[in-house]
Protein backbone atom coordinates (compact mmCIF):
# COMPACT_ATOMS: atom_id res chain seq x y z
CA UNK A 1 0.00 0.00 0.00
CA UNK A 2 1.63 3.31 -0.86
CA UNK A 3 0.59 6.23 1.53
CA UNK A 4 -0.46 9.78 -0.06
CA UNK A 5 1.85 12.78 1.11
CA UNK A 6 -1.28 14.06 3.21
CA UNK A 7 -1.86 10.90 4.56
CA UNK A 8 1.74 10.65 5.77
CA UNK A 9 1.87 14.32 7.24
CA UNK A 10 -1.51 13.81 9.07
CA UNK A 11 -0.15 10.62 11.07
CA UNK A 12 3.00 12.78 11.67
CA UNK A 13 0.80 15.23 13.28
CA UNK A 14 -1.60 12.66 14.92
CA UNK A 15 1.85 11.29 16.44
CA UNK A 16 3.15 14.88 17.52
CA UNK A 17 -0.29 16.20 19.23
CA UNK A 18 -0.15 13.49 21.90
CA UNK A 19 3.17 15.95 23.72
CA UNK A 20 0.98 18.93 23.31
CA UNK A 21 -2.02 17.15 24.63
CA UNK A 22 -1.00 15.38 27.58
CA UNK A 23 1.83 18.48 28.47
CA UNK A 24 -1.28 20.92 28.43
CA UNK A 25 -3.70 18.50 30.40
CA UNK A 26 -6.33 17.74 27.60
CA UNK A 27 -6.52 14.41 27.76
CA UNK A 28 -10.10 14.99 27.51
CA UNK A 29 -9.11 15.28 24.01
CA UNK A 30 -7.45 11.56 23.81
CA UNK A 31 -10.29 10.32 21.47
CA UNK A 32 -8.13 12.49 18.74
CA UNK A 33 -5.49 10.62 19.32
CA UNK A 34 -6.89 7.12 19.71
CA UNK A 35 -9.11 4.37 19.06
CA UNK A 36 -11.68 3.50 21.25
CA UNK A 37 -10.63 0.12 21.22
CA UNK A 38 -6.88 1.09 21.43
CA UNK A 39 -4.70 -1.14 23.42
CA UNK A 40 -1.76 0.95 25.12
CA UNK A 41 1.44 -1.47 25.86
CA UNK A 42 3.37 -1.07 29.32
CA UNK A 43 4.33 -4.68 29.55
CA UNK A 44 8.18 -3.47 29.55
CA UNK A 45 7.80 -0.78 32.73
CA UNK A 46 6.30 -4.18 34.00
CA UNK A 47 2.30 -3.21 34.01
CA UNK A 48 -0.39 -4.40 32.08
CA UNK A 49 -1.30 -3.12 28.38
CA UNK A 50 -4.47 -0.43 28.83
CA UNK A 51 -7.34 -0.97 26.86
CA UNK A 52 -9.33 1.36 25.63
CA UNK A 53 -9.04 5.06 25.78
CA UNK A 54 -10.47 5.79 28.76
CA UNK A 55 -8.03 3.32 30.53
CA UNK A 56 -5.46 5.32 28.66
CA UNK A 57 -7.24 8.89 30.23
CA UNK A 58 -7.16 7.33 34.04
CA UNK A 59 -3.53 5.99 34.19
CA UNK A 60 -2.29 9.50 32.60
CA UNK A 61 -4.32 11.18 35.40
CA UNK A 62 -3.22 8.71 37.67
CA UNK A 63 0.18 9.69 37.74
CA UNK A 64 -0.40 13.26 38.50
CA UNK A 65 2.53 14.97 38.90
CA UNK A 66 5.28 12.12 38.05
CA UNK A 67 4.09 13.01 34.72
CA UNK A 68 6.74 14.54 32.59
CA UNK A 69 6.06 18.20 31.96
CA UNK A 70 7.15 18.19 28.51
CA UNK A 71 6.77 15.00 25.81
CA UNK A 72 9.14 15.25 23.02
CA UNK A 73 8.55 13.09 19.52
CA UNK A 74 11.23 12.61 16.59
CA UNK A 75 12.91 10.11 14.46
CA UNK A 76 9.06 9.49 13.37
CA UNK A 77 9.17 6.59 10.65
CA UNK A 78 5.78 5.59 8.57
CA UNK A 79 5.40 2.21 6.89
CA UNK A 80 2.10 1.35 5.11
CA UNK A 81 1.00 -2.31 4.97
CA UNK A 82 -0.90 -4.42 2.23
CA UNK A 83 -3.66 -4.28 5.06
CA UNK A 84 -4.69 -0.94 5.28
CA UNK A 85 -2.81 -0.48 8.75
CA UNK A 86 0.07 1.78 9.12
CA UNK A 87 3.48 0.97 11.14
CA UNK A 88 5.31 4.14 12.60
CA UNK A 89 8.27 4.11 14.80
CA UNK A 90 9.44 6.96 16.89
CA UNK A 91 11.48 7.79 19.56
CA UNK A 92 10.34 10.12 22.48
CA UNK A 93 11.66 12.15 25.43
CA UNK A 94 10.43 12.81 28.81
CA UNK A 95 11.19 16.11 30.73
CA UNK A 96 10.20 15.44 34.18
CA UNK A 97 9.66 18.79 36.85
CA UNK A 98 13.14 18.32 38.26
CA UNK A 99 14.95 18.06 34.70
CA UNK A 100 15.48 14.81 34.51
CA UNK A 101 15.19 13.08 31.43
CA UNK A 102 13.97 9.76 29.65
CA UNK A 103 13.95 7.83 26.44
CA UNK A 104 10.98 5.60 25.01
CA UNK A 105 10.85 4.24 21.73
CA UNK A 106 6.80 4.52 20.44
CA UNK A 107 5.87 1.37 18.21
CA UNK A 108 2.27 2.64 16.87
CA UNK A 109 -0.31 0.69 14.89
CA UNK A 110 -1.93 3.79 12.87
CA UNK A 111 -5.43 3.03 11.41
CA UNK A 112 -7.60 5.41 9.24
CA UNK A 113 -11.30 6.10 10.65
CA UNK A 114 -14.14 7.78 10.18
CA UNK A 115 -12.69 10.71 11.63
CA UNK A 116 -9.02 10.47 10.20
CA UNK A 117 -6.01 8.59 11.41
CA UNK A 118 -6.25 7.16 14.72
CA UNK A 119 -3.58 5.16 16.86
CA UNK A 120 -5.00 1.67 17.64
CA UNK A 121 -2.33 0.13 19.44
CA UNK A 122 0.92 1.76 20.92
CA UNK A 123 3.59 -0.15 22.10
CA UNK A 124 6.42 1.67 24.86
CA UNK A 125 9.85 0.09 24.75
CA UNK A 126 12.37 1.63 27.48
CA UNK A 127 15.78 3.25 26.29
CA UNK A 128 17.84 2.27 29.14
CA UNK A 129 20.58 0.63 27.61
CA UNK A 130 23.07 2.15 24.90
CA UNK A 131 23.42 0.55 21.39
CA UNK A 132 19.95 -1.51 22.73
CA UNK A 133 22.08 -3.74 24.17
CA UNK A 134 24.51 -4.68 21.31
CA UNK A 135 27.94 -5.66 21.80
CA UNK A 136 30.82 -6.21 19.03
CA UNK A 137 31.21 -9.36 18.29
CA UNK A 138 34.64 -11.20 18.18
Amino acid sequence: MSLALEDRLAIIELISLHGHLVDNGNLDRFEELFTADVVYDLTDFGQEPLSGVAAVREAAWALGGANPVAHHVTNVVVTASTDGQVQVRSKGLGIKADGSCGSVSYDDTVVRTSDGWRISHRKLSSRRTPLGGTTKAG
